[in-house]
């Protein structure tokens, strides 16, 4: 996956921003004021920080060694550094997914209703 792609991805749910609250090379997309990928886009190689289930961050880890590792600088058990540009497309995909869902999930109902109109 590219940096485009990435940050793309990333936007196209539903009420996502994408922000740089740490450094201006450092974008963090949030659903509703909350995290739920950061990346250093022009970074080689090509990572991004997603939240997960602590179960499957675990199985990701093995299922992927070297590709999912622990969260850098994150939650170890509910963040998952994974290699955007070295893992397919489709397994990234589902992996931000993922991570969007995981947060909305958290969101209190009213907030979770306003993203469904």
């Amino acid at each position: 996956m590219t940096p485009d792609a990435l940050r793309a991805l990333c936007l196209s749910f539903n009420a996502a921003v994408e922000e740089f609250p740490f450094r201006p090379e450092i974008s963090v997309f949030k659903v509703l004021g909350k995290m739920f990928a950061l990346s250093h886009l022009d970074g080689e190689p090509l990572t991004v920080n997603l939240k997960c289930d602590p179960e499957d961050a675990l199985r990701l880890r093995t299922q992927y060694e070297g590709l999912v590792v622990p969260g850098w600088h994150m939650n170890k058990r509910h963040w998952n550094t994974v290699s955007a540009g070295e893992l397919p497309d489709r397994v990234v995909r589902e992996l931000v997914e993922d991570s969007y869902d995981l947060v909305v999930a958290g969101l209190p109902r009213a907030e979770r209703l306003k993203l469904d109109r």
